[in-house]
């Protein structure tokens, strides 16, 4: 409860009255296991609020709602939501993990229903969609072994299967557009994050083979100062791949929505999935919906902002 009260005590700071206010960020993470985060992921970094928006989502690993709202091994996830807006009715839209970056990223699933690692798939993405309207975006990989390249494989505690940017064919112009976590260091550090930021976590960090504490700790490490670039209008995303049953296709989920313009301490039970996540970023951006994110019945999380949320 205290670690809890302190987190909460840290973001009132960092937004009071929906404003960033200046802090100096020395933050750690404790990974576990050979091959962690060991150190700090953005700790020493001290930038400017940024004065231009960002839409950013960060994607954690394999699991429920319940492993994390409300449990003491997450204080600051549930600090995060009790300040800001939390999804309560949010579920993924399939096992195993790739089908929900799919989803996540072009707004269905293709048919996959494993983690393959030869397999491609056609049709647009939300890449497509930001270089075909010429707004900026990265994907930060941690562990990507090959920056702005097509790299296959895993390598070390970096996934594939949660890379979904290198599984669509003629991805060439995707490519250029991944990067390791020494470049989201660089980019908070020099006020040169892209409107839109995708981010995933290793596979300890995003708890798929570590437990929940970790990746709580990794998340204090890095959220505070990407609030801190979110920007007049913009907006953080906190979302799970999969939850740990079937319920609507994948499980029920944690989602939470951070920014300027998010109701303090919202809370919304209408029903989203990964479909409604991916479209409520369209609309901000002014994108075409893809695929399930144009279906109503995907939801979205419109209601947790004071006002509809759009960036350009």
């Amino acid at each position: 409860m205290v670690r809890i009260a302190h987190a909460t005590r840290l973001f009132e700071r960092i937004t009071r009255f929906g404003r960033v206010l200046p802090m100096m960020l020395v933050l750690a993470v404790v990974g576990c296991g050979a091959g962690a985060a060991s150190g700090s992921v953005v700790a020493g970094l001290h930038p400017k609020p940024s004065a231009t928006s960002h839409v950013i989502i960060v994607v954690m690993e394999n699991k429920g709602d319940t492993d994390v709202i409300g449990k003491p091994t997450s204080p600051f996830v549930n600090a995060l939501a009790k300040r800001w807006g939390l999804a309560t009715q949010s579920f993924a839209v399939a096992h195993p993990s790739l089908p929900n970056y799919l989803a996540l990223t072009s707004g269905s699933t293709h048919g996959i229903r494993s983690d393959c690692t030869g397999c491609t798939v056609s049709g647009p993405n939300i890449g497509d969609q930001l270089n075909a309207a010429s707004v900026s975006w990265k994907a930060y990989l941690q562990g990507y072994p090959r920056a702005g390249t097509c790299r296959k494989g895993d390598s070390g505690l970096y996934a594939q299967r949660h890379n979904p940017f290198v599984y669509y064919r003629n991805n060439s112009a995707l490519c250029r557009h991944l990067v390791g976590f020494p470049a989201l260091k660089s980019d908070i550090n020099h006020g040169t994050l892209p409107t839109f930021v995708w981010i995933t976590p290793n596979t300890c960090n995003d708890t798929h083979d570590c437990g929940v504490r970790t990746g709580d700790t990794f998340l204090h490490s890095l959220v505070p100062a990407l609030v801190r670039e979110l920007g007049p209008h913009g907006y953080l995303i906190l979302t799970w791949d999969e939850g740990n049953n079937n319920s609507h296709g994948g499980g029920h989920i944690a989602t939470i929505v951070a920014g300027p313009n998010v109701r303090a301490g919202a809370r919304s039970g209408a029903f989203v999935n990964h479909y409604g996540v991916l479209g409520t970023i369209e609309r901000s951006l002014r994108l075409p919906l893809l695929g399930g994110a144009r279906s109503s019945a995907s939801g979205s999380l419109n209601s947790l902002f004071t006002q509809a949320p759009v960036l350009r």
